[in-house]
Parts: C-alpha cells; structure tokens; sequence
C-alpha cells in the first residue's frame, strides 16, 4: 500500500475540537463532516486539500475527545495519511478502527515542509520527500494492521473475514 500526495503542516497538539469542530458533531455524515475538516486551524484547508494530500504534523496529534469524528473528517476530506512526531492514543486508535493511514516519524515531521510533495510506502514504513530528496524511515504497521487499513477500517475487516 502506497500514498503520495502534498502536504499540509501543522504544530503541536492539534486536538480533535480544531480537527472537527464540535459545532459541526450534530452529524456523523463523512461528506458532511469533510466541509468542516481543519477549518478552526486553516480556514483554506477544505478549499485546498486534494485527494492523496498529506497531513504532517508535530506532538500529540489528535488529542482531546475521544470522538471518531475527527479521523473520519480527515478521510473523508481526501488525506491519504497522517505523519506525526507522535499522536494522541485516542486518535491513533480511531484513526485503526475507520481506517485513516497514520504513521509515527519525529524526524519527518520536523523536517518536511508546507507544501512538499511527500510518497509514503505503508509495508516499509518509508517516507520519500520528493520535494528535497529525503527519505525517513517511519513505524510500519505489523501486516495485521496493514490489512484493517486496508479493508476501510475495523468493521470491514471483521465483516470480510467471516
């Protein structure tokens, strides 16, 4: 499994309330939810954001609530992966069960910039900078894992396997 896409660069602590902000939770709709993805932190993103973008950001990405809203949000808006110095445990196992890719790297979340064109191969866990040629090397999923991303999330998996 592959992703390639261009990336948009966020700091610490994005927590779920600017990820999906909670005046939108009203619906569980993906479509819906997509509309408002980020638009507390980056009024633009939802204008800008293509299918296969990335999102790369620094700590604790995902913290807050509890709430599946935000990494459905992210999927459904286009991202293709999220690449984070670290993310919040909630989010990281949210992010598993709808089947949002997400990858832990502290050296490319300093180092890829705003706007750089970024190829993520998820068996390796390598990530490739095209913009500036750089490659680190993140934490791949065990082949389990692999596979519920694959299937869409959790429920997919579970209901494929029977």
């Amino acid at each position: 499994m592959k992703a390639n896409g261009c990336v948009f660069k966020y700091g610490d602590n994005v927590d779920t309330d600017v990820i999906i902000p909670a005046r939108y939770l009203n619906s569980s709709d993906p479509a819906e939810l997509a509309k408002h993805c980020m638009e507390d932190i980056d009024k633009d993103f939802v204008s800008n954001v293509k299918k296969g973008d990335i999102i790369v950001a620094d700590k604790n990405f995902g913290c807050g609530s509890s709430r599946e809203h935000a990494p459905i949000a992210i999927k459904a808006a286009g991202v293709s992966c999220v690449i984070a110095e670290t993310f919040a445990r909630i989010f990281y196992r949210n992010a598993i069960n709808i089947g949002l890719p997400i990858i832990e790297c502290p050296e490319a979340s300093k180092k890829i910039k705003a706007g750089d064109q970024v190829d993520i191969d998820f068996n390796t866990g390598v990530i490739t900078d095209q913009t500036t040629g750089e490659t680190f090397q993140g934490q791949a999923f065990p082949p389990f894992m692999q596979k519920i991303i694959s299937e869409g999330g959790l429920i997919n998996y579970i209901n494929h396997k029977e």
